[in-house]
């Protein structure tokens, strides 16, 4: 384990660097409006499509996953705010007295700990704010219910889509996205590289697909979509850094639970706003630096 914890320090440490920080930002940037753009074109078809679902759900399982949806929803938007309220309040004094690497840091802690501070606000307020949304439902329209459900469903296919580009960005980049940091990387199978990333993709839209309807589960729908990016990300992001190190699949099998654990941390971060872009960086540093060690003690033992 002090590989894993070890692996987990690197990455966080080296994404914080401006050098490594911009390969995170230009992806989420350009991810972001991508589907912001498609998201508005076909924003009209997305709510068809989910109200269209939605009949076929019970009303009171419509309305009970529908205020989880938005108490989880204000969460993020509130989290979002108090990043930007210190972000414009301070954010240029402090620019002007540290520097861009230190700046990257203040920026990461400011929307950690706004996350964990509203976090433990819903913590000690979640049945509260849960049951005043239920009564919010429970007095307005099934149409009305149905609609406000819809479009939160619609951002949360957006969100994926987000999620799934700027993972696909990760492993393009991860070549030059390594080299910056460690000296003599060599990238072999690039190309299957890539093509293992597609194969990975298009099999989490499918089973995304299919395990739709369980999503309207409370509780269940955060377990069942972290498992699915856990299992994206661990597959896509292993074999990256696996060609990057050169080294035997048969690794990947030997120090799976440490693997898993690497990519459960990393996917934690998809739950909060802003950090969400920089996940598939850090798993990717992360991963490449424990497969990095791994291989040097193997060396040492022989």
């Amino acid at each position: 384990m002090q590989n894993v914890f070890s692996s987990i320090t690197e990455g966080f440490s080296k994404i914080l660097k401006w050098h490594t920080m911009k390969y995170a930002l230009i992806a989420g940037i350009v991810s972001i409006l991508i589907w912001s753009i498609i998201g508005a074109l076909f924003w009209d078809n997305l709510i068809v499509l989910s109200a269209k679902i939605l009949e076929l759900m019970p009303f009171s399982m419509v309305r009970s996953n529908g205020a989880w949806i938005l108490s989880a929803f204000i969460w993020f938007q509130l989290v979002l705010m108090s990043f930007a309220i210190i972000y414009a309040l301070f954010g240029n004094f402090i620019l002007q007295k540290i520097s861009k690497d230190k700046f990257s840091k203040f920026a990461f802690y400011t929307i950690f700990l706004s996350a964990l501070f509203w976090g433990i606000v819903w913590f000690f307020s979640n049945d509260y704010i849960y049951n005043q949304l239920l009564k919010l439902f429970t007095w307005l329209p099934f149409e009305t219910v149905e609609n406000g459900v819809g479009a939160l469903i619609a951002l949360y296919i957006i969100y994926n889509a987000i999620i799934i580009t700027i993972l696909f960005f990760a492993s393009i980049f991860s070549e030059p996205l390594i080299v910056s940091i460690y000296n003599n990387v060599k990238k072999e199978n690039i190309f299957k590289s890539l093509k293992w990333t597609i194969k990975d993709t298009l099999i989490f839209i499918v089973v995304s697909i299919v395990v739709f309807p369980i999503l309207f589960i409370p509780i269940v729908n955060i377990l069942v979509q972290l498992l699915l990016w856990i299992w994206l990300f661990k597959d896509t992001i292993s074999m990256d850094a696996l060609y990057l190190t050169n080294s035997d699949k048969s690794i990947l099998k030997e120090h799976k639970v440490a693997i898993y654990f690497i990519m459960t941390f990393a996917v934690i971060l998809n739950f909060l706003p802003l950090l969400n872009i920089f996940a598939p960086f850090f798993a990717e540093i992360a991963m490449f630096s424990y497969l990095k060690n791994i291989n040097i003690k193997g060396e040492k033992d022989d």
